[in-house]
């Protein structure tokens, strides 16, 4: 953190153009202000950041998202969820939201190797204005599953475990871009190349449903995960329209460019709003 408030703070010397941590644009590549983005994201019942999980900017900024989220909602009227969190890790999660212990979430919990940097202030934070953190994902261990055996294996999963996941049979289009991009990657892992998609999917699916589980309690969401998991407002938006026709879904994406002032041609339409970071300041581990 300290590493990005200084690059923060060069980017307003002489040499800005070339230490410029990050810029800000709309869908079509026009440049827009952080409060630009606020005054329009904040009016959907969910906000998804689309973040790079070894970012530092991108933390940062999921940060001060949340704090500006909470200056228009009331406390518990907002719900936190996090990629990172996995459904079998509610009670972990709902223990240290109780007790601060750090130790007692680390030592019940396989914590990602930056959590403590960058997840955890904006979990502390989310605790401190009575917002609601939310465990979100699919156990991972199932995901794997699906990749090696495909769907099929879930059938054989005892009834408690299947309520780790999105409830089965879950909705799948494979024309989706995004795993279009998988199925061909995915010939290169395995025989269908189908599997890879599918694995992903059932996460894209699962926190799909726990983010529409809060809206009908009436809850806006702000829900951090990794960018694939919502670019070109697939992913988990896909499914939350899919469990909750008409729901209000708005995107934010992070990318990484060598120069910050223009959107490339590639990213137009990622999301709502896209965060180019600059690619020299893209990972401080």
């Amino acid at each position: 953190m300290k590493y990005l408030v200084f690059c923060l703070l060069m980017c307003s010397g002489a040499y800005a153009q070339e230490l410029e941590a990050f810029r800000i644009f709309d869908s079509k590549g026009k440049e827009v202000s952080f409060e630009k983005m606020m005054d329009k994201v904040s009016q959907n019942q969910v906000v998804l950041f689309g973040e790079f999980h070894d970012n530092p900017i991108s933390h940062w900024l999921e940060l001060h998202v949340l704090l500006a989220l909470n200056k228009q909602v009331t406390g518990s009227k907002l719900a936190v969820g996090f990629e990172m969190f996995e459904l079998h890790q509610v009670k972990a999660l709902n223990d240290y939201i109780s007790n601060k212990s750090y130790k007692a979430l680390k030592d019940s919990t396989e914590l990602w190797t930056n959590f403590k940097t960058d997840y955890k202030p904006v979990l502390d934070s989310a605790i401190a204005r009575g917002n609601i953190p939310f465990a979100a994902n699919v156990t991972r261990k199932y995901a794997s599953l699906v990749f090696k055996k495909g769907l099929a294996a879930l059938d054989t999963l005892p009834e408690n475990q299947k309520k780790l996941m999105a409830p089965l049979p879950f909705p799948f289009d494979s024309t989706l871009t995004q795993y279009v991009e998988l199925i061909e990657m995915g010939k290169e892992m395995h025989a269908s190349g189908i599997n890879f998609a599918y694995a992903q999917a059932i996460k894209d699916a699962t926190m799909g449903h726990s983010i529409v589980q809060h809206v009908k309690n009436g809850e806006k969401v702000y829900f951090l995960n990794g960018a694939f998991h919502s670019d070109f407002h697939q992913g988990i938006m896909w499914y939350v329209q899919q469990y909750l026709p008409g729901t209000k879904v708005g995107t934010i994406t992070t990318v990484s460019q060598k120069d910050v002032r223009k959107l490339q041609k590639e990213h137009l339409n990622r999301a709502d709003f896209i965060v180019v970071v600059n690619e020299t300041m893209t990972s401080t581990h």
